[in-house]
């Protein structure tokens, strides 16, 4: 599995429990998308961000149910949002 972008269907799929990881922006707390929470996953969020330009580091939050929440912070305090597009 993939990232997946935030839409309706998919935060409607996270409500549901069908995805491990939601993802969200540090300086925004605006949903990014969604995953499974695989290494790969984390890799791609980092890969991304260097092609934007940006370095980020990843907060993780175990939820009670066991799903977690990934909070996306960009390296050095930069002003501007991280948005990062899928």
């Amino acid at each position: 599995m993939t990232i997946e972008s935030h839409s309706n269907e998919t935060q409607t799929l996270w409500d549901r429990g069908e995805f491990q990881v939601m993802i969200k922006s540090g300086s925004t707390g605006t949903v990014i998308g969604f995953c499974a929470g695989t290494p790969a996953d984390e890799l791609e969020i980092e890969e991304t961000a260097m092609r934007e330009g940006t370095e980020v580091t990843i907060e993780k939050k175990l939820l009670k149910t066991g799903r977690q929440i990934w909070t996306v912070n960009p390296v050095g305090g930069r002003d501007e949002p991280d948005v990062i597009d899928w």
